[in-house]
């Protein structure tokens, strides 16, 4: 799939500076600098080239190509019913594909089952166990010693603020709470990528702002990749090192561009905001483009 590149007049970004000063290449829509680069190939983790999904006549994707980089941040932001779900029950495996390939560090492979840690967007907290026996589970499953487990769930616990609820029911806790335990829980999973699928889209906005901290400081301390799909393009320029914007079914990529800079990114950087203008726009000219 064609990469946005410069225009050939344009001088392109210097890797060896990249994050430096102001960046001289140019878009339609806002000026590419330090906080924006095109698109540049990294050493990725994942790589899904030509992958196609239909449910009879209906085609869900064709021909998708996206990739994560060793321990990044991928985003896939797209309107409701585009097929992002989709997408992540063909790559772990919960539906077959129709054509295409995965390849995960260099090697091809039928699915990522085996190889990630899926959170949704509920948190699939059973409701008869502990938060604590609920986070123990992928422990269990797997055979793992579950002292070691317990010791490092606790751990866990005490770093997203659980400490001292580890024996209560999901039902007796907020909505954040469970997130939390869920994020424990993935991370339990001890795989080397994360799929997110919309995990804080139903909190509110104080909560989403601390677990999103929390996500990223973890994502760093225990080298994740992770893929995540989200409609909050806010959501999208706060966490992404990529950024794939996708359209209407069948779905298909439409931009994709690489973020730099410290996060959680502060939202009134004005570049940010012509980013976002953009995006914006690109899905809305979709829509318009679908509706006709």
């Amino acid at each position: 799939m064609a990469e946005r590149r410069p225009p050939a007049s344009t001088p392109g970004p210097d890797p060896d500076n990249a994050g430096v000063g102001k960046s001289p290449i140019t878009h339609p829509n806002f000026r590419l600098s330090s906080a924006c680069r095109p698109y540049m190939e990294k050493s990725s983790m994942l790589n899904v080239v030509n992958l196609s999904k239909s449910f009879g006549d209906l085609p869900i994707f064709a021909d998708l190509e996206l990739t994560v980089p060793q321990n990044g941040f991928a985003v896939l932001i797209g309107p409701s019913g585009c097929g992002k779900s989709t997408l992540f029950d063909v790559l772990t495996g919960a539906v077959a594909g129709d054509s295409g390939t995965i390849t995960w560090r260099d090697k091809p492979v039928s699915n990522l089952r085996e190889l990630s840690a899926y959170m949704q967007q509920k948190d699939m907290l059973l409701p008869w166990l502990s938060l604590m026996d609920n986070a123990l589970l992928p422990a269990r499953i797997s055979g793992s010693d579950m002292t070691t487990a317990a010791a490092k769930a606790a751990a866990l616990f005490g770093r997203l603020g659980l400490d001292g609820f580890e024996n209560n029911l999901p039902g007796t806790i907020s909505g954040g709470m469970k997130q939390r335990c869920a994020l424990v829980r993935t991370l339990m999973f001890e795989r080397a990528l994360v799929l997110l699928d919309e995990p804080l889209s139903a909190l509110d906005a104080i909560t989403r702002r601390s677990l999103q901290s929390l996500l990223l400081m973890l994502q760093v301390e225990f080298a994740k990749s992770i893929l995540m799909i989200t409609h909050d393009i806010d959501e999208a320029l706060r966490l992404a090192d990529e950024i794939f914007v996708l359209g209407q079914r069948p779905m298909k990529v439409l931009d994709r561009f690489s973020l730099s800079g410290p996060k959680l990114r502060r939202l009134d950087d004005p570049e940010l905001i012509d980013i976002k203008k953009y995006v914006l726009n690109l899905m809305k000219t979709e829509m318009t483009r679908m509706a006709h």
